[in-house]
């Protein structure tokens, strides 16, 4: 298990530039099996996940090629293998591989996907979509079984219930399929619109990425001709935006879509968070009085599940209590108790999470049992007098870029034990 050691206490300031969006990395690198031809993407976040999904590609015969911030996909020696267990436990993006094999070969046999655990992520909704387009479910010991053997074809598909993953796994699984799919009930987040741009520009025909109702017209084949460059991580950017009210003495935040985070934006300005709002970065003034805020969390554009975990240590800071109720994800407290060993006035009551002003914290030793709980330590670790020491720091590095670098340099003190990445 890798550490991170954090001396807190330290006023932050500088810049700090935003990698590409994970979330949106993570479904676009399944989706390049898609082509025919070599895939190149540029602003590739320098995480953990990403050299996961280069494994999975590695077992399947596509070769990958990772520098600095670009990665190169050649699936043009592709060939249909099981996706073991194992390595597909790693992420929970590793069901996208469902939609892409399906997509590409009428066929994919994928582990049960991983990932954080911070309570059920069902995909009978992945699973509802490719029944409609004609494929056959079935379990086989650990994996999933599913094969489409008359061919994919076109459908009307409501979703009971707005999902991310739902929503792209179709989408993976019906850009090459015959006739029309229609997606109901779509999911809109900014990840959604950067696959179908990605996939748009190799040839695919999707409409309406971004609304409630998607149209896809499958095409024969799908060939790269331009690199693709990843939208800015908008989940990174509150990470840092927090940090920065928290413990900052005036940070620029760098390559930033701020209408991608306007829920979140609402809500700093709400606790009295001093930001300049520029066209592609942020800068947050030093802060000193903060008020207690309520937060709920809904698919996007309301305010991202993601978030509320590292938006939590600030709220200690506020005169007044604050709340989160996360509508996404109720379980997603894990954190908490972590917290509360760094000295946080904090408790779940009937699922709402209370907020009161603490203050100080007290370094610990603490876990960060996934990604955004990791980061809402990292944040409070920063704030606490003393070092605190994150065990199982190993998931922050799955989410966040170069994190360790980007601390440093604003002038943080903080180190990494771990053979992941820095």
């Amino acid at each position: 298990m890798a550490k991170m050691v954090i001396n807190g206490g330290k006023r932050l300031s500088g810049s700090v530039t935003i990698g590409g969006a994970k979330n949106s990395t993570v479904a676009i690198i399944p989706a390049t099996i898609l082509s025919d031809t070599p895939v190149t993407l540029d602003s590739v976040p320098k995480i953990k996940d990403v050299y996961n999904l280069m494994d999975m590609l590695h077992d399947m015969g596509v070769a990958s090629d990772f520098q600095k911030d670009v990665l190169k996909i050649d699936p043009t020696n592709i060939h249909l293998t099981p996706l073991p267990h194992g390595k597909v436990t790693s992420l929970r993006a590793s069901y996208y591989f469902m939609g892409s094999l399906l997509g590409r070969f009428g066929k994919a046999v994928v582990g049960f996907p991983g990932g954080d655990d911070i309570g059920p992520r069902p995909i009978d909704q992945h699973i509802k979509g490719f029944k409609a387009l004609g494929a056959v479910v079935s379990e086989n010991k650990n994996s999933i079984v599913i094969e489409a053997p008359n061919g994919l074809h076109g459908a009307r598909i409501f979703l009971d219930m707005v999902s991310v993953g739902a929503t792209i796994n179709i989408i993976l699984a019906a850009v090459r399929a015959k006739g029309v799919t229609i997606i109901e009930n779509a999911a809109k987040e900014p990840e959604i619109i950067d696959l179908a741009t990605f996939l748009n520009n190799m040839g695919a025909k999707i409409r309406g990425a971004g609304t409630q109702t998607i149209r896809i017209i499958g095409v024969a084949s799908l060939k790269a001709t331009n690199a693709h460059t990843i939208i800015p991580d908008r989940i990174e950017a509150g990470t840092y935006l927090s940090l920065a009210a928290a413990v900052g003495d005036g940070v620029l935040v760098q390559n930033i879509i701020a209408e991608h985070l306007d829920a979140f934006l609402a809500k700093l300005q709400e606790l009295g968070v001093n930001l300049d709002v520029r066209e592609d970065s942020i800068f947050v003034y030093p802060n000193s009085q903060l008020s207690g805020v309520k937060v709920k969390t809904s698919p996007y554009p309301g305010f991202a599940t993601d978030l509320q975990q590292p938006l939590t240590p600030l709220m200690l800071l506020a005169d007044s209590c604050s709340t989160i109720v996360d509508t996404i994800y109720p379980k997603r407290t894990r954190h908490i108790p972590e917290l509360i060993k760094m000295g946080a006035s904090i408790k779940v009551i009937d699922g709402t999470i209370q907020v009161n002003h603490t203050d100080k914290l007290i370094g610990a030793e603490v876990n960060a049992e996934e990604i955004r709980g990791g980061a809402a330590l990292m944040v409070a670790a920063l704030m606490a007098e003393g070092t605190t020491v994150i065990h199982q720091a190993e998931n922050i590095m799955r989410g966040y870029d170069r994190v360790i670098e980007k601390l440093t340099n604003l002038k943080a003190d903080v180190t990494y034990n771990g053979t992941e990445l820095i």
